[in-house]
């Protein structure tokens, strides 16, 4: 892919590591001009050190062959600028971080993928962590649901079960699905004879989130 990123901060630099690591096409637009230098120096892309809200800049990055851009500077004005322009220039991907979530319908009606307010994000992980150890990992989806990860404990009822036998016992119900099974190297789809042991790394879906019964079912504590 030949992506556009805009800004080289605290996570543009992060999206730009992820993406110089596979075989993509990256050119990055940043408007400090020692920020702009380090990331020259620092990785294999084209960088230019100029002002991403100026249509000629986006046509000097490359916005006729670009498949993507991703604006990750943290000023909303300045995402939504760049937005508009990438619109204007019919660069079909377009991703952005947004801040003030009063903006969100903004960057909806051009048709933009957002992240909204990562640093909140950043604070919700790291609550929950404290919270809630179990849960590895998770994503917030409509309502209350949610998609998560979380590790089997010894003492959970649902240890050394199988799926069905689980069911039967309306340990799960019918709001919570597992997806995914990763046992030591292995990933597992789960059916309704796979057992699930102590240790296993369980990917599963709630619609009601991560609440105290799926957290008695998996962990035997809330």
């Amino acid at each position: 892919m030949y992506v556009i990123v805009v800004g080289a901060g605290a996570i543009g630099s992060q999206v730009i590591d992820l993406l110089t690591k596979t075989s993509n096409e990256i050119v990055v637009i940043e408007t400090n001009a020692d920020v702009a230098d380090q990331v020259s120096r620092d990785y294999d892309c084209l960088v230019l050190n100029d002002d991403a809200t100026k249509k000629e800049t986006l046509i000097d990055a490359g916005s006729e062959q670009a498949d993507a851009i991703i604006s990750t500077t943290d000023r909303d004005p300045t995402n939504i600028m760049v937005m508009l322009l990438a619109d204007e220039l019919d660069i079909e991907s377009k991703v952005s971080v947004v801040h003030d979530p009063d903006n969100m319908e903004i960057f909806r009606r051009i048709g933009v993928n957002v992240l909204e307010n990562p640093q909140r994000l950043i604070g919700e992980y790291l609550v929950r962590a404290v919270q809630r150890p179990s849960v590895k990992d998770f994503m917030s989806l409509a309502g209350d649901a949610e998609v998560f990860e979380i590790t089997v404990t010894e003492t959970a009822p649902l240890a050394e079960k199988t799926l069905q036998e689980a069911d039967n016992e309306g340990l799960l119900g019918d709001d919570v699905l597992v997806v995914a099974i990763e046992r030591g190297d292995e990933v597992i789809t789960p059916r309704g004879n796979t057992t699930i042991h102590a240790g296993d790394l369980i990917t599963a879906f709630s619609k009601d989130g991560i609440t105290s019964s799926v957290m008695q079912t998996f962990t035997g504590s809330e």
